[in-house]
């Protein structure tokens, strides 16, 4: 089967998921893709399912192994049934995780109810469910109270346009953060003609408050850290009078302040500082490859940056600025190939991670599945028997995972 030899083309350590062709439900494409350890030192994984990204049939699948996550269980359907097919009412998509002390795992995701602000697979309610088993069993799902913001529609019945696309994490007060990105209402603002890329978008810091109360779902107490005009915004080059900053990744530096590193439409990655745990954040700028350095090239697609020790840390880009090749303004085949840029701490410094050389990471080739040859990494980073490991969509296809060797860190080049 030509998937088959596909599989080893980006050179997986860990297989997790291969699509079998089902249509109740489809499993085709498969994205946002978060592993994450339970309370007793097995590993799970949540993501969005469908038969193309944006498709009425997007749903929220788990899965489960056990300490050493090499093998998995078959994905269960735990959001996303009786999707209305004209009007995409059920849908539901970008699901995360946040596990509490007790070991209660929550799922949020974003619940379409039948109406559209900007986009169909964006728009919608954030909605949660949570399992007291490890995910043998989940409860009923319950509305999330989400804070409303200037960025809503005017229209008090219209859901906002979000999505939070990494797993929060846990900092030093003990709550989750995390980033979350916001679609502006088109009732807020004249959207540019053409490409998505142009739309005006903003990233929020969310604080989850009560976690570990094991409260259920629409009793959660979320606080926006940067409202009253503190969002994040960086402009759009084509649109300066807009945001184009998307999909925070949040680190936690050794000294205690939090680091942000957010996509943009710039042609670079943008980052951003909070020295306070998240209660305020520094203007947003071009991530360079340390201060005054040149600016670290990639387009409008994933960057995480993921701590992966004490003071080491792991950048991943395109290593271009959008145009790539035959291909121009951020197309979708501009989201290739991978690169791995090793950081490591630098307290006295402005920007205070410094990167290594670009380090050939992966690529697809230019080679589709399921319609798409694009890398982009909907990702999440854990330690595996010792070894950090990056799980990713192939293609927005496969879900597969890599250690970091101390092999191949070993090898970054510092300029």
């Amino acid at each position: 089967m030509p998937d088959l030899i596909e599989l080893q083309r980006t050179r997986p350590d860990y297989i997790v998921f291969i699509p079998q062709g089902n249509d109740n439900p489809p499993d085709a494409a498969n994205e946002h893709f978060l592993v994450f350890e339970r309370r007793d030192g097995t590993y799970a994984a949540v993501w969005t399912q469908s038969s193309f990204e944006g498709r009425y049939d997007q749903h929220i699948v788990f899965a489960e192994s056990d300490r050493h996550a090499r093998v998995w269980s078959r994905p269960r359907l735990i959001a996303g049934r009786d999707i209305d097919p004209d009007t995409g009412k059920n849908m539901c998509s970008w699901g995360f995780p946040l596990v509490s002390r007790s070991g209660r795992i929550y799922i949020l995701y974003v619940r379409h109810i039948g109406v559209n602000d900007i986009c169909r697979h964006t728009t919608g309610i954030m909605t949660g469910i949570f399992s007291d088993d490890n995910g043998a069993t989940w409860s009923e799902p319950r509305e999330v109270p989400m804070p409303a913001t200037v960025w809503d529609s005017t229209d008090p019945a219209m859901p906002p346009s979000v999505i939070i696309w990494q797993k929060p994490l846990r900092f030093g007060g003990g709550r989750h953060l995390a980033g979350i990105t916001r679609w502006v209402s088109p009732s807020r603002y004249t959207v540019p003609p053409g490409s998505w890329i142009n739309w005006h978008t903003v990233v929020d810091i969310l604080r989850f408050e009560n976690i570990d109360d094991d409260v259920p779902p629409d009793r959660l107490r979320i606080t926006n850290l940067t409202d009253n005009g503190r969002t994040l915004r960086y402009p759009n080059p084509n649109y300066p009078e807009l945001s184009a900053l998307q999909e925070a990744t949040l680190s936690e530096l050794p000294d205690g302040r939090i680091f942000a590193v957010m996509r943009s439409v710039a042609g670079c990655p943008v980052w951003s500082l909070s020295a306070d745990g998240g209660e305020s954040w520094s203007t947003p700028e071009a991530l360079r490859y340390r201060d005054h350095a040149p600016i670290i090239r990639h387009p409008l697609s994933p960057c995480p940056c993921y701590r992966i020790d004490r003071e080491e840390y792991v950048l991943f880009i395109h290593n271009h600025d959008g145009n790539f090749g035959p291909w121009t303004n951020h197309e979708g085949n501009c989201r290739r190939p991978v690169y791995l840029l090793r950081g490591r701490f630098r307290p006295e410094a402005r920007q205070p991670l410094e990167f290594s050389a670009p380090i050939a990471f992966m690529d697809s080739d230019n080679i589709p599945l399921n319609g798409r040859s694009d890398l982009a990494l909907y990702s999440s980073m854990t330690r595996v028997d010792g070894c950090p490991v990056l799980w990713y969509p192939d293609r927005k296809h496969f879900l597969l995972g890599r250690c970091l060797s101390r092999r191949l860190l070993d090898s970054a080049v510092w300029p």
